[in-house]
């Protein structure tokens, strides 16, 4: 059997982490088998459908690096991949039920069938349709919607690759909506049909659907289709990992991400491993080591909680990862606007300098700015800072003045010989490094923190560094 999974997402709004980690694991099952991964949008609901959602979804997945074999701006044999496209071929296998006896029109007005629900919570019982069922239904002409008959009220036992086995009975099955009044079909009725004409032999989706599996499996046998194989992901967890994640928890959009200067493949990385682990201790996978690894089996049945400081964690590893050249392609727009006119040499040792500090593309303005302009004193950082608070105003200009002197009277100007300078100034001056360092460091960058000091002022180069140290000097 050739694998083929999709991923159908509904352009109602951004793409957030759930809804790229329910595209990442059918992508990496296709990808594994030597199978098809299918991209489809889900319009159906034209209420909720947001102008552009689409181009984001397709965007995003592709700055992520999950391509797809059949779907939008790619084609296939099985399209269109759009629903919105497809009304006649729902209307066919529409028609089979009909002419099963399987489906019909419902007669009843939505003031009606809620009156039949507020009975049902009178009468504390769960409300089913198909107790209300009518019993001679007028012909279905389109314009009322079109509703399944179920009738085989049966318990249903199924396999979940992530969750096991499981069953449900009869009192989850239901007379629901095929097709609404609009003449578009609902999620229930359009998934089954898509993915069988699509022949995908694997959907995975949230937790969230394996209530409604029972009624699927219902629709299966009426339409005489053997389901695919149904796995369900844990949900992610809000921090706390007490409810599903959600705006209200700080949920962004994945665009969002991208544009804070996260990663791709430290996006990946760190959808994948929330709920999914290889049995190892690894953390960082590439793309093609998730590829060869993954397996549905190992995903966790429990919630997998949202860690954004580990995701940033990641993405500074990403970030360490990456060849020079290609870190300095990535960081086009994120440099400060005072770093226009550098060089590109001089701006790419810049980046060489402060690349194993980045977590993300967008600290790099404020952690660059003070080589490409003169800093703003910050003498805040000096009196907050425990050990240089300590320090009265003439220690501070002493110890200053002598980092002058010793700098302005260095021979060759490298890393090396300056770092060679401030241990000398550690026994003249008898201080420990965190107060001398820390001094120079900051009367020569004003910033809260910096790469190794030697090659901040190498970078620098000697007639700034002098200049900068001079100018704390006269302002002490």
């Amino acid at each position: 059997m050739t694998i083929r999974t999709r991923f159908a997402p509904s352009p109602t709004g951004y793409i957030h982490v759930g809804n790229v980690r329910a595209a990442l694991f059918p992508w990496l099952l296709a990808r594994q088998q030597g199978g098809a991964f299918i991209l489809r949008i889900e319009d159906t609901d034209q209420a909720r459908f947001v102008e552009g959602a689409t181009d984001l979804i397709l965007d995003t997945l592709n700055w992520l690096g999950i391509d797809w074999d059949e779907g939008p701006r790619v084609g296939g044999e099985h399209g269109p991949y759009v629903q919105t496209e497809r009304r006649a071929i729902y209307q066919k296998w529409a028609q089979k039920l009909i002419d099963k006896g399987l489906a019909y029109a419902d007669p009843y007005s939505p003031e009606q069938v809620q009156g039949f629900r507020e009975e049902a919570i009178a009468l504390k019982k769960p409300f089913l349709y198909r107790d209300h069922r009518p019993e001679n239904p007028p012909v279905w002409d389109g314009s009322q919607p079109l509703r399944f008959k179920v009738t085989d009220i049966k318990r249903y036992t199924w396999h979940d690759p992530v969750m096991g086995e499981l069953s449900a009975g009869p009192e989850v099955l239901d007379d629901f909506i095929l097709i609404k009044a609009d003449g578009l079909p609902t999620y229930n009725f359009a998934h089954i049909v898509d993915d069988a004409e699509m022949g995908v032999t694997h959907v995975i989706r949230g937790l969230e659907y394996i209530s409604s599996i029972p009624r699927y499996l219902s629709l299966y046998e009426a339409l005489e289709l053997a389901p695919p194989a149904l796995a369900c992901l844990p949900h992610i967890m809000a921090p706390d990992g007490k409810k599903k994640l959600g705006k209200r928890d700080g949920a962004k959009s994945v665009a969002d991400y991208r544009t804070d200067g996260i990663l791709p493949e430290a996006m990946l990385n760190f959808l994948a491993s929330m709920g999914w682990n290889d049995g190892t201790e690894q953390e960082l996978y590439s793309r093609d080591e998730l590829v060869e690894k993954f397996s549905l089996e190992r995903v966790q049945r429990s919630g997998a909680r949202f860690d954004e400081q580990r995701l940033l964690w990641m993405n500074g590893q990403w970030i360490r990862r990456l060849e020079l050249d290609d870190l300095y392609t990535r960081v086009t727009a994120y440099w400060p606007g005072c770093a226009s006119g550098a060089e590109e040499s001089y701006k790419k040792n810049v980046l060489k300098l402060v690349q194993d500090r980045l977590k993300t593309l967008a600290e790099l303005p404020m952690m660059t700015r003070y080589f490409f302009e003169e800093p703003l004193r910050n003498d805040e950082l000096i009196t907050g800072n425990k050990q240089l608070a300590k320090l009265s105003p003439d220690e501070i200009s002493t110890l200053l003045a002598a980092a002058k002197a010793e700098l302005e009277a260095l021979g060759e100007w490298t890393p090396e010989t300056i770092q060679t300078a401030l241990n000398h100034l550690l026994e003249t001056t008898g201080q420990k490094p965190g107060i001398l360092f820390s001094l120079i460091r900051i009367a020569t960058t004003w910033a809260p923190f910096s790469p190794q000091l030697g090659d901040t002022l190498a970078l620098l180069d000697r007639d700034r560094t002098v200049a900068r140290i001079t100018a704390a000097l006269s302002k002490k």
